[in-house]
């Protein structure tokens, strides 16, 4: 190895100027005091700015963890019009997710920001003007009877269309619905089982409880919606089923593959949100009791 090379080997990696934004980022969270599930979700969070940084858009629900980024000189944060451009990914993003997500996306890139200003590598904050979505903001409008139609005609996995069915029945949360276990559900009484005196119970229609059966397929221990992949070794038993050792389905899973699917049947090519899903059998309700008086 030349003198020269031996010497730039050796220098710390802070000596030498990142190019590249997404190698910045790296040179970033190999400093931060993170454990390595949060470096994971900052370096997704982080990663999903490289789009909006050049004019585009990026790919919806999980399909923007596999996707390839765009290469992003990190001298574009310097310039003029990098302020503006973030403004309107907030915006974009606040549209097709919820509001403590795309906080949660911009505070990591503000960290990361600083720390490249102290490193001396940027020298201004396109954060700077920009403003976190506001909690309790208005929520989008329930899906219409058109829009549902369009959801249950659509393509979806059959794990998809048990969770919807199940969501848009019950009305219950989806935190409630994902917390549900093989062995909770009454399939014959479409409800979920629950001991005497404790309240009204989650229930829902026979069309869902053919979907959930055909799902389960005579599974009677564990989640009831499950991930595509193992669980890995840091999952508590509770949430991994034992037949196929996958792990229960998370909020943010679930979210992302309906927003995902449903980019398709929104003419705005955004998506719709589940609280969407759910404000539709809340309306339905509504314009039910209506009708009554």
């Amino acid at each position: 190895m030349a003198v020269a090379e031996q010497v730039l080997a050796d220098l710390p990696p802070a000596c030498i100027v990142p190019v590249e934004y997404a190698v910045a980022v790296d040179r970033y969270l190999s400093a931060a005091h993170l454990s390595t599930a949060s470096r994971r979700v900052y370096k997704i969070s982080l990663t999903t700015w490289c789009w909006s940084l050049v004019g585009q858009k990026p790919p919806p629900g999980r399909s923007r963890r596999g996707a390839a980024p765009p290469v992003v000189p990190l001298a574009l944060l310097d310039d003029a019009d990098a302020g503006s451009r973030l403004a309107a990914a907030v915006a974009d993003r606040a549209a097709v997710t919820d509001a403590r997500t795309v906080n949660r996306e911009l505070s990591a890139l503000r960290s990361a920001v600083g720390w490249w200003q102290d490193q001396d590598w940027i020298s201004r904050d396109p954060t700077a003007g920009l403003q976190h979505v506001r909690l309790g903001r208005a929520d989008p409008p329930p899906l219409s009877d058109e829009q549902l139609a369009a959801l249950w005609r659509s393509g979806a996995r059959l794990r998809e269309h048990a969770l919807w069915h199940l969501l848009y029945d019950s009305g219950a949360t989806v935190t409630a619905v994902l917390a549900l276990d093989s062995g909770d559900l009454d399939l014959d009484g479409n409800r979920v089982k629950q001991p005497a005196g404790s309240g009204r119970p989650i229930a829902w229609s026979q069309e869902t409880s053919d979907l959930l059966g055909w799902l389960l397929a005579g599974r009677r221990h564990g989640p009831v919606f499950l991930t595509g992949r193992r669980a890995p070794a840091r999952i508590a038993a509770r949430d991994i089923c034992p037949l196929t050792g996958r792990a229960r389905m998370s909020y943010r899973r679930a979210a992302e593959i309906f927003t995902a699917h449903t980019s398709a049947l929104d003419p705005a090519g955004r998506g719709w949100t589940l609280h969407q899903l759910r404000s539709a059998r809340a309306r339905h309700l509504r314009q039910g009791a209506c009708d009554r008086t």
